[in-house]
């Protein structure tokens, strides 16, 4: 499946609920109404019908997002169930890790192959001053686990903004030393009605770099699996790898391979971009056939724009990284 552009789509992120049991600060909404709008949440039948529509396209790769998707009920059935779609190679779970200790070998077993973990401090306070509660001890563990039960690469996401946690870089290049870890470093975006973004609050790539200390290129064949845009390098003798995720400083627009379906079934073509959304519940739920939810969908692919229109003056994107799953 490609774009108009020429952009091979394979990789879909299928957020499936809108709610979390943090309150990050740069990722929830201020005001009423639900966090991401359109029709009731998709069911695990709707869920999996839409999952094959975007497989018989060529999509190959699943990452499973929220809100946090561990509140799901049955993640593991419907983790299964993505896993068993024909054409999906990979099924990826993005959680904040709170409840991931106890999913995690549940979640191997039915097929997840790996997992990113957001966390943006290793300090007990300084997590319920930015999050909303002190849940650091679970998070580590549910890396302990995912490690564990054989989920690889683990990754370990943390967005940086100054005033906030730019001082504990040095500390998460020793995570990745220390445990077998893939560190993200991921700049602020202007994303979502939160309030949180300011321009004085970015840390770019450039100033990440530097924080974290010496550190070596990773060959391209030692990169972590996945789909994602980052630059890795590895710290001298460590067992895992530090990243850098920089869409304002080093914009990778030219080589975006994902779109985004919300738990409501509406498809998001770029998160950081105002346009047309796709609805394919109200498609489903309508009877269309399985060539014409192919037709809808591979139509809609063509209008992927050709890049964010994020930058450290503009305004947010209306999108919510609570809904989409970032």
């Amino acid at each position: 499946m490609r774009d108009a552009l020429g952009r091979t789509i394979d990789y879909l992120r299928l957020s499936v609920t809108d709610a979390c049991n943090l309150r990050c600060g740069y990722c929830v909404s201020r005001g009423e109404g639900p966090a991401c709008p359109g029709g009731s949440p998709l069911d695990d039948g709707e869920v999996l019908a839409l999952v094959r529509a975007f497989a018989r396209l060529g999509v190959s790769r699943v990452r499973v997002t929220g809100g946090e998707p561990l509140l799901r009920p049955g993640l593991e059935g419907l983790v299964g169930g993505i896993a068993g779609v024909a054409g999906v190679r990979s099924v990826s779970l993005s959680t904040n890790g709170v409840l991931l200790a106890e999913a995690a070998p549940r979640l191997a077993a039915a097929g997840l192959s790996r997992v990113n973990i957001s966390l943006d401090t290793l300090r007990p306070e300084r997590m319920r001053r930015l999050a909303g509660a002190d849940r650091l001890a679970e998070v580590l563990a549910g890396v302990d686990a995912a490690l564990a039960a054989g989920l690889r690469p683990v990754k370990v996401n943390v967005v940086v903004a100054r005033g906030c946690n730019e001082d504990e870089v040095p500390d998460f290049v020793r995570l990745a030393s220390e445990r077998d870890v893939h560190v993200r470093f991921i700049e602020l975006m202007p994303i979502g009605n939160t309030g949180f973004f300011t321009p004085e609050r970015r840390v770019g790539v450039a100033e990440l770099l530097e924080r974290a200390g010496p550190l070596e290129p990773l060959p391209e064949g030692e990169r972590p699996c996945g789909a994602g845009p980052a630059s890795y390098f590895r710290p001298r003798g460590a067992r895992g790898t530090v990243g850098f995720i920089g869409a304002l400083s080093r914009c990778f627009c030219s080589a975006c391979n994902r779109v985004r379906l919300t738990s409501r079934g509406r498809i998001l073509l770029c998160i950081g971009r105002e346009g047309p959304e796709l609805d394919l519940a109200a498609l489903l739920r309508a009877g269309a056939s399985e060539p014409e939810l192919d037709a809808a969908l591979g139509a809609f692919i063509r209008l992927k724009p050709a890049r964010h229109r994020m930058s450290a003056e503009a305004g947010p994107a209306r999108n919510s990284m609570c809904s989409v799953g970032g």
